[in-house]
């Protein structure tokens, strides 16, 4: 009867009926807002402390370099080991780390060297929670509700990005930095203990075997899916060749032709009401060609990027930046669900750290070569280049035979595995 009620109860409430996705989103929640106080905190901590643009530079690229160094790594430990546990580290490291920067903001003056280390740090634990967290999901959360859980995934992430920096903008200015990153440290202290109340069956244990050996097998699952490689490297170019210049060259054309940074903000505030939108839609969201669907989504952007690019109206950028967001929050949504249900299991949090390597690693690049390419060929034309390769690369992408083919697997209400699992550690704690 009770088991009943409880299933019923599930059904009405979807995704969140479910007691451990809804452990997993309160704190996941809770760090994605913390985490997006971070940049504006960061910056303005070091700035406060007497130091420079160039430095604030060094620290915020300490963040990136061990994220992009250790991700291979923290999927293979996630894949051999627990990624319930490698989540949990990397929440319980990154508390200490923004605990002492806070102590040592508020009491003090940290040397640069200090901003520096623990900003690595905290780009460590990122390395080892996210494609942990992304192995982690098919475990805790019922095939039919997979991909409604990785869009309320990214409806938190877009608005921790809307409200995580405005916040830190009235607590820095009120506060202090410190404060600021103290509130952070806490919110990774609630996501660990969200994670601690998980409960996650048992995965069938893994033959013996070096962690070069399980890098290696990783590297295996993910050339061996020619519609996963190729994704990956166009979103590697993409996020350096488009979105970077966007983020720069929008934002100076911006201060010369719009009126400075209130139609910047305009600007990206839309384009993150459209992520919030776009996931909502992506909740429940049903398509046949799920990758087709995405690469159509990605390449919306290519529009807010060529109007910019042409000194069009600040509300004709905003309106199609807002497009963007929807078109990228369902790509988001239905890759990530993809590749939950096609990578096998024992593996998927290592192909998973390939993928979010390919995502980061060519960033910093984008962003280093956006300068010089607008001194040489001017903002307008820099702009519409990345608008064209937004639209070549999607276009490449929707070529490729195993992109096309590829099709939604169909969600019975079988019971899983998963469940099967859950019901036995019911009845044995019951009986």
């Amino acid at each position: 009867m009770g088991r009943n009620r409880k299933r019923r109860l599930s059904e009405r409430l979807g995704v969140l009926g479910e007691r451990n996705f809804r452990l997993f989103f309160t704190g996941y929640t809770a760090s994605l807002f913390g985490a997006a106080m971070v940049p504006v905190a960061l910056t303005f901590a070091v700035l406060n402390q007497g130091y420079g643009a160039t430095d604030v530079g060094y620290v915020l690229a300490a963040e990136t370099v061990p994220l992009v160094g250790l991700l291979l790594l923290g999927g293979a430990v996630a894949d051999r080991f627990s990624r319930r546990a490698s989540m949990l580290g990397a929440d319980i490291v990154r508390f200490c780390s923004e605990g002492l920067l806070a102590v040592l903001l508020i009491t003090g003056s940290p040397r640069l060297w200090v901003f520096v280390v623990l900003a690595g740090v905290l780009g460590a634990g990122q390395a080892f929670f996210n494609p942990a967290m992304t192995g982690l999901m098919p475990e805790m959360v019922s095939p039919e509700h997979l991909q409604a859980a990785n869009g309320l995934r990214g409806i938190a992430s877009s608005t921790g990005q809307i409200l995580g920096p405005s916040v830190a903008g009235v607590i820095v200015a009120s506060g202090g930095a410190g404060w600021a990153i103290a509130i952070d440290s806490a919110t990774y202290a609630f996501s660990a203990a969200c994670l601690w109340r998980l409960a996650i069956p048992p995965r069938p244990v893994s033959p013996p075997s070096s962690l070069m050996s399980q890098l290696a097998q990783g590297w295996h699952e993910f050339r061996s899916r020619t519609w996963l490689w190729v994704i990956v490297a166009q979103f590697a170019t993409f996020n350096a060749l488009s979105i970077a210049p966007f983020m720069v060259l929008g934002a100076v054309i911006a201060h010369d032709h719009h009126g400075g940074a209130p139609a910047w903000g305009a600007i990206l505030s839309v384009f993150g009401a459209g992520s919030i939108a776009g996931g909502l839609i992506a909740v429940r969201l049903r398509v046949r060609r799920p990758l087709v669907v995405a690469t159509g989504g990605a390449a919306v952007f290519a529009v807010p990027i060529a109007l910019i690019a042409v000194s069009a109206s600040t509300f004709l950028v905003a309106a199609t930046a807002g497009l963007a967001g929807i078109g990228l929050s369902i790509f988001g949504t239905l890759w990530e669900t993809t590749l939950q249900r096609e990578v096998p299991g024992e593996a998927l949090s290592r192909v998973s750290s390939y993928d979010w390597l390919g995502s980061v690693a060519f960033v910093p690049i984008g962003y280093i070569l956006v300068g010089p390419l607008a001194a040489l060929l001017g903002s307008g034309t820099t702009l519409l280049f990345a608008a064209a390769w937004a639209v070549v690369s999607c276009a490449a992408v929707l070529t490729t035979g195993s992109v096309r083919s590829l099709t939604s697997t169909p969600v019975t209400r079988a019971v899983s595995a998963r469940e099967t699992a859950q019901e036995c550690l019911h009845d044995t704690g019951t009986s």
